[in-house]
């Protein structure tokens, strides 16, 4: 971890919107910021090669298809103020350094610096995370622009965005131990068109990805399971035993099913089913959760087939002992592009 002598310079003048940054061995200017949430912000950036006969980002990374073709990537920028987010960047670093599939945003460089301190300032060092870009956005966003339209996906795209989700999903439960994301949700599915294809689904965000099994045999420990939670998962997309952990339970990858569930209800109807069940009765996100109680939207015309209806209650049920696990999931879903897509 770490940067140059020179990149430290760069990237203190970054902050105040000048010069170009340094990650590692490797020089980007910054474009523009994309986008900003907490204390991250993400800013598109363009690879600087002073000698073009000498092989930049590319030397370093062990797949050339995550290079950019015109140089331009996602630097994500997270400032930290204590030492506990400090050892949380440097996990959610490791834990990205562990996924390389084509539906999981891989991470491709990054450095954490020391900051200067002044008078007023909270920050005590700065970590740069590098990303491919993907410049069509998120499933939010898209939910967005076609909400406005009044239109839906077709049923063969639905099925196909989801299948992406779950075989990145899949690679992550097959570890040892399996890993959980812990907050698949709509906003962090990037989502690319592709002319005349289906569009290329990729989950980001491994911020919140931990070892997914977890024996829990005390109050105290069940306590802290909710706490880090409410932290670190979605509200809407969270697991019911996530919101009330029994005192003796054993938690797994099924969590990621109930999200995995809520986001199948967004793809079609562009939000999760208990955020579609508040607006339409009111009353508690967390009681709705643990109920399970959905509502299903006037869809598109003609509507999503009931098949896909029953697909998304299998993945909700709130006893996480009955869910079904991700290989099922794949299974089933594989059936249902054979039989909807054309």
């Amino acid at each position: 971890m770490g940067c140059s002598i020179s990149g430290l310079n760069a990237l203190s003048d970054s902050v105040n919107g000048k010069g170009d940054v340094w990650i590692n061995e490797n020089r980007f200017r910054v474009l523009k910021q994309i986008g900003e949430g907490g204390f991250a912000y993400v800013f598109l950036v363009k690879e600087v090669l002073s000698d073009p006969s000498i092989p930049g980002l590319s030397r370093k990374l062990k797949d050339p298809s995550f290079l950019s073709d015109d140089g331009t990537y996602a630097m994500k920028k997270l400032l930290i103020q204590s030492n506990e987010q400090l050892e949380s960047v440097r996990e959610e670093i490791q834990v990205s350094y562990l996924f390389v599939h084509p539906n999981l945003l891989p991470l491709l460089d990054h450095a954490i610096i020391p900051v200067k301190k002044s008078p007023d300032q909270t920050f005590k060092n700065e970590a740069y995370l590098l990303f491919p870009l993907h410049s069509d956005g998120t499933l939010v966003d898209k939910s967005k622009s076609m909400k406005a339209f009044k239109e839906f996906f077709s049923t063969s795209d639905v099925l196909q965005i989801f299948r992406q989700l779950c075989a990145g999903l899949k690679h992550m439960h097959s570890f040892d131990p399996p890993y959980a994301h812990n907050d698949v949700k709509p906003g962090n599915v990037l989502l690319t068109q592709r002319k005349d294809q289906s569009p290329l689904a990729v989950l980001m965000d491994l911020g919140s990805a931990r070892p997914a099994r977890k024996q829990i045999r005390s109050r105290a420990e069940a306590l802290q399971l909710q706490e880090w939670a409410s932290e670190h998962c979605s509200a809407p997309y969270r697991a019911p035993e996530l919101w009330d952990c029994p005192s003796h339970s054993d938690i797994d990858e099924r969590t990621d099913i109930w999200s995995l569930g809520c986001t199948l209800f967004a793809i079609m109807y562009g939000a999760s089913p208990f955020e579609y069940a508040l607006e339409e009765s009111g009353g508690s996100l967390q009681l709705a959760i643990v109920n399970a109680q959905i509502k299903w939207p006037a869809g598109p015309n003609p509507p999503y087939p009931e098949a896909l209806h029953q697909f998304v209650k299998w993945m909700l049920q709130p006893q996480a002992a009955v869910r079904p696990r991700i290989d099922d999931i794949i299974i089933h879903v594989d059936k249902l592009i054979s039989k909807f897509s054309h």
